[in-house]
């Protein structure tokens, strides 16, 4: 597992999102790899299971044939009759999945594939209750309704783009021509105090130098980790979102001034610093200690959550009603 790895807490969900109120926008215990191994491939699920990823999808839907979609779901199916030690999602490729799947004691959440209504969330809530949702944002319509789909239930713990058909839907040739809805579900993610969102899946599985500088962009307009299809872009991924050595140093230094002055305050280097500053340097730092990066003994403590009811740990769906320990 990743250094952002943790135990599985757990996959029944407490406590919804509070709308509006916000979130802490980069929880450090929130997954950064998320990778995907097809249903019909037990053997390959297994070994997605030991590859380091911070949680596995098995996929029920792009990833399988038609014919074998029935085999996918009863292989599915005996897989999660046990708990695993890495957290265990699945992508349905239809409502009907859902009761053979909801009971078992190993799957921790569903992926909706196609939401475009807060509607939809609201029967699948009915179909597993307590069981942690993550809908995916697949269409325009999807992207229009990102924060009503979002704020559907307390059911739902991250939202999340699925670009290759929301491409096909906007007839976007452009890389950049989902900079606009990228930049929604980031936004509808934090106004529902939801954790920052995934970035989707980069289809090249050779070409690591631009899965990197794609990350770096996701970085940069608040995404938090990836989804992957293998596990060679597992590490990159890592990489890209954990802090860099300049980051903990500036980081370091923001919260040493703020431990001892109160209040906004100016570097020696110009920097200003507030609260807003040395929240994000506690983050960093938290993000740090859980890569083993040691920080200094005043600066282990992350700041303190902006939403009601704790941070988000999305591991497994499940809310952290106390202040996290990294």
């Amino acid at each position: 597992m990743s250094p952002l790895s943790g135990p599985d807490e757990g996959k029944r969900t407490g406590a919804g999102p509070q709308p509006g109120a916000g979130g802490a926008p980069a929880h450090p215990l929130a997954p950064l790899t998320w990778l995907y191994a097809p249903g019909d491939r037990p053997d390959v699920v297994c070994k997605a299971m030991s590859s380091g990823a911070d949680v596995v999808i098995v996929d029920l839907e792009d990833a399988v044939a038609p014919d074998r979609k029935a085999y996918a779901l009863d292989a599915t199916a005996d897989l999660l009759a046990d708990v695993h030690p890495v957290p265990v999602h699945v992508r349905v490729h239809t409502p009907r999945d859902i009761p053979t799947l909801a009971p078992l004691p190993g799957l921790c959440g569903l992926r909706v594939p196609k939401v475009t209504h807060a509607t939809d969330i609201h029967r699948i809530a009915r179909l597993a209750p307590g069981l942690a949702l993550y809908p995916l944002l697949e269409s325009a319509l999807a992207v229009e309704h990102a924060y009503a789909i979002a704020a559907a239930h307390p059911s739902v713990r991250g939202i999340a783009l699925g670009e290759a058909d929301l491409r096909a839907d906007l007839g976007v040739r452009e890389d950049s021509g989902l900079d606009w809805p990228r930049g929604r579900v980031v936004v509808a993610a934090r106004a529902a105090a939801l954790p920052p969102p995934a970035q989707s899946v980069h289809p090249d599985i050779r070409d690591l130098d631009a899965l990197a500088a794609g990350c770096a962009r996701g970085r940069s307009m608040g995404f938090f980790g990836r989804a992957a299809i293998h596990p060679r872009q597992l590490p990159v991924i890592e990489r890209a979102y954990l802090p860099t050595p300049a980051e903990v140093d500036a980081a370091r230094e923001v919260v040493a001034a703020a431990a001892t002055e109160r209040g906004a305050l100016a570097l020696p280097d110009g920097r200003f610093v507030d609260a807003a500053v040395v929240e994000g340097a506690h983050r960093v730092l938290a993000l740090a200690a859980r890569a083993g990066c040691p920080v200094p003994p005043h600066a282990k403590g992350p700041p303190e959550p902006l939403g009601p009811g704790g941070p988000r740990d999305v591991r497994a769906g499940q809310l952290l009603a106390a202040d996290p320990a990294p």
